[in-house]
């Protein structure tokens, strides 16, 4: 009787969302950190090791969607575009290597303005092929953003490109 008693507890606590370790942590709102990331509409400039970097970023889509166009001196263009899929925040990532990065929000801080991408998959990517794996941005106030993207070939971590960025417009 005191077992069947436990177990039907414990599939109401499970039911209902009620842990008896206590209160769960809630995973952090991605609408929020879109919401944070959409203040990043205009331009902005760094320099880096590879020279002049600038950034600039546009809402489309009736604001669904947040596409950062970034460019630095003698190198190809690229893309990224952050949007919500579903409650999920997403970006897509269309890189000078030729294939197309997906990574999701694992974290976001409101405090900080730090937001971190994880992998998801990619298109265009063959076995071991160098891709952006991971990517973390911190936007420290209206005007400041610190970007960091780690390109991972052959499985591993090869480099991790940063840039801190000043808004110019």
């Amino acid at each position: 009787m005191k077992r069947h008693y436990l177990l039907t507890a414990a599939l109401l606590l499970a039911a209902t969302g009620i842990h008896a370790a206590g209160p769960t942590s809630e995973r952090p709102s991605d609408a929020a950190a879109f919401a944070r990331l959409k203040t990043l509409v205009g331009e902005w400039g760094a320099n880096t090791k590879m020279g002049k970097a600038h950034l600039s970023y546009e809402l489309i889509a009736g604001g669904t969607a947040l596409v950062e166009r970034e460019t630095h001196e003698n190198m190809p263009a690229m893309l990224t575009v952050y949007h919500l899929d579903g409650d999920r925040l997403m970006l897509t990532h269309y890189c000078m290597a030729g294939n197309q990065p997906r990574m999701r929000m694992e974290a976001f801080n409101p405090e900080t303005g730090e937001v971190q991408f994880q992998f998801q998959d990619a298109t265009n990517l063959s076995p071991n092929g160098g891709h952006m794996h991971d990517a973390k941005l911190r936007l420290t106030d209206s005007d400041h953003l610190a970007a960091e993207w780690e390109f991972y070939e052959n499985g591993q971590r090869k480099m991790t490109e940063s840039a801190q960025y000043i808004r110019v417009r």
